[in-house]
């Protein structure tokens, strides 16, 4: 099982640059290692934005070796060396070497993490995160070293959705189903009211092939963003790929997923009318319901509302890439009179 760093935890560490370069000054912050490690540390920063990263652990290295006592160094240390390593070159005993420094130098974070600050506390959990995912399938294989971290994560964190989540993965790359969705409902039973646990455990169940557990996840979801578009409309989405994908499907249940397809995407336009997402789905869901309706007319109704709602999309997404080039050439045209 592979683990994905969400776009939203890259921006958080981009962030922690600032929050590590502020931590490394600690006791006798004015004497010279102190500065010299301030400084690699700022160097390594500068270096790791740039996607850098051999270079960004140079700097790391250097900034321990002034101060030592740095937890947060550590961790982008580890993070420079876990990004140097291409699961493209497993095996290899360099590239391999890379992801060693970095469970070694993750655990030495959560060695030194141990105050009580947000911000130590918050990349504590993440090391734990990234040594988790540095024992996965597509890096270092390891299930045996990955269950017991998860597992303590989750002790230390006992409210923490994710952290069940984590750990059904790791049991789902296994093949150990059971304990996998007992994982995803203890996420869901750790913070009930968070849409988020609704969408990863319908992941779950979506990804072993069950179809109306995921729906009922979906749904489950809404009760707690009614007013969230996307919620909706991501469900149309999982009843069009049904109808489209699954060939045994009754015509009786395949009308009835049609329909549901078509009231969700009604739900997320009546919130949203200019969704053009929505309007695309429920175009393809109109057509998919010509295909199983006997009465010519309505068959042709149903194509012509589907080709309005085809059309509208259309030129509404051709008004917002003009819109976005006219304001990207004013933007050039400002720089150049500059």
């Amino acid at each position: 099982m592979q683990f994905r760093v969400s776009f939203a935890r890259a921006s958080i560490l981009f962030l922690g640059l600032t929050v590590g370069l502020g931590s490394v000054a600690g006791c006798g912050r004015y004497s010279i290692n102190n500065l010299r490690s301030v400084k690699a540390f700022k160097d390594g920063t500068e270096a790791y934005k740039k996607s850098a990263f051999a270079e960004a652990a140079g700097h790391f290295q250097e900034s321990i070796d002034f101060n030592g006592d740095q937890g947060i160094v550590y961790f982008y240390l580890a993070n420079s060396y876990d990004q140097m390593f291409k699961p493209s070159h497993k095996g290899e005993a360099e590239n391999d070497g890379y992801m060693k420094k970095a469970v070694d130098n993750y655990q030495k974070a959560i060695d030194k993490l141990t105050g009580t600050s947000e911000a130590e506390q918050k990349f504590r959990r993440y090391s734990y995160e990234y040594m988790i995912a540095a024992y996965g399938t597509d890096k270092l294989d390891d299930f045996a070293k990955a269950e017991p971290i998860s597992k303590k994560l989750i002790e230390l964190a006992p409210g923490e959705p994710g952290n069940y989540q984590m750990l059904g993965q790791l049991y789902e790359g296994q093949g150990r189903y059971d304990e996998a969705e007992e994982q995803f409902k203890k996420s869901v039973e750790a913070k009930p009211t968070d849409p988020g646990v609704y969408t990863a455990i319908a992941g779950y169940f979506n990804r072993q092939g069950k179809f109306d557990e995921t729906m009922t996840a979906l749904e489950s979801r809404t009760k707690y963003e009614p007013n969230n578009p996307e919620a909706y409309h991501y469900m149309g989405t999982f009843y069009q790929d049904k109808v489209a994908k699954d060939l045994t499907l009754t015509p009786v249940k395949k009308k009835a997923y049609i329909l549901k397809g078509l009231e969700v995407e009604d739900k997320a336009l009546a919130l949203n009318p200019n969704y053009v997402e929505a309007m695309v789905y429920k175009n393809i869901i109109l057509r998919q319901q010509a295909t199983v309706e006997k009465d010519p007319g309505l068959q042709k109704k149903l194509i012509e509302e589907a080709d309005q709602l085809r059309n509208k999309a259309m030129d509404m997404q051709k008004k917002s890439n003009a819109g976005a080039g006219a304001a990207e050439a004013a933007k050039k045209g400002g720089g150049e009179k500059k």
